[in-house]
């Protein structure tokens, strides 16, 4: 009994060792990514979960950031819950138009090429492409024009109705990308690092629309061709899905981490007001590479 006894004391006391190293781990964490940034002119925003302990790391989580093109997720992400009721499919061919209606007055504006990180589609208006081609280029390429074709496809209420149902309160997605009498009167697509946070972590875990649909955005997002931040200090075995979005002084990056040992994490950093970008990347790209550390310790 009391050999038992003592062996019961003994892995309590592990048990409470390894809580307590944990703990600490987690707060030199905190600390550490505090520090990075307080060294950049800026404001910036962590949210972190391990998806396989639960394990959470949050800075200004519900400071809200416009969104750039992180929003290019959640109307993917309505692309596939529309297919899934079969409003359209994916194979599905539509116009390559560059006119847009402003949501202020209906008044119609245009994209250019020269602002646009995609310039090939701009050469091809009049002609048809597939919808799955051009959600593919508005994720890996992050094309404005795809973008506002297929927001215009969707609608933007649409988008902001499915974040409500999957559990993120202040994603807002209200209009397509250069709507400047929009942005002029403060009317942008705006999100939090929280929500982001939700919608990847229903991603991975296969509850956005289906496991299906999961897997196939996860596909398209590991395709992703900026990667200066979230990838950009992680050994090449580590897979990234994610979408980055960036404006003046804004810079992003979201998505899901997959370890080689099967493991994920869900990892968002967003950035605003920030005076040196390069820096203020520099210092996202150091964060990221201290949660890996931080998983794989």
């Amino acid at each position: 009994m009391k050999s038992q006894k003592a062996s019961l004391l003994a892995i309590m006391s592990l048990l409470a060792l390894s809580c307590c190293q944990s703990g600490t781990s987690l707060e030199k964490l905190d600390y550490q990514i505090n520090e990075e940034f307080g060294n950049i002119q800026g404001t910036f925003a962590v949210a972190f979960k391990d998806l396989s302990t639960g394990t959470v790391l949050f800075i200004n989580e519900h400071e809200s950031f416009h969104a750039a093109s992180t929003m290019k997720t959640p109307v993917l992400i309505e692309v596939y819950k529309q297919t899934s009721e079969g409003r359209f499919a994916l194979t599905d061919s539509i116009e390559i138009k560059n006119t847009f209606k402003s949501i202020v007055d209906g008044s119609l504006y245009s994209l250019t090429a020269n602002d646009d990180s995609e310039k090939e589609l701009y050469n091809i208006t009049g002609k048809k492409h597939t919808i799955s081609d051009l959600v593919y280029e508005m994720i890996i390429v992050s094309s404005n024009l795809a973008t506002n074709i297929i927001i215009e496809l969707v609608g933007a209420d649409n988008v902001t109705q499915t974040m409500r149902d999957l559990g993120a309160p202040d994603i807002q997605v209200i209009r397509g990308v250069e709507d400047i009498k929009a942005f002029e009167l403060g009317l942008s697509n705006t999100t939090t690092a929280y929500d982001l946070m939700i919608i990847f972590e229903r991603m991975a875990k296969g509850e956005t629309v289906n496991e299906e649909a999961s897997e196939a955005m996860i596909n398209i997002l590991l395709d992703q061709k900026f990667n200066t931040i979230i990838p950009a200090k992680l050994p090449d075995d580590v897979r990234v899905a994610h979408k980055t979005g960036a404006i003046t002084g804004v810079h992003h990056d979201s998505g899901i981490i997959f370890l080689p040992d099967g493991r994920t994490y869900v990892l968002v950093l967003l950035s605003k007001e920030v005076a040196d970008t390069d820096a203020g990347t520099s210092a996202q790209a150091n964060v990221s590479r201290y949660l890996y550390e931080f998983m794989t310790q």
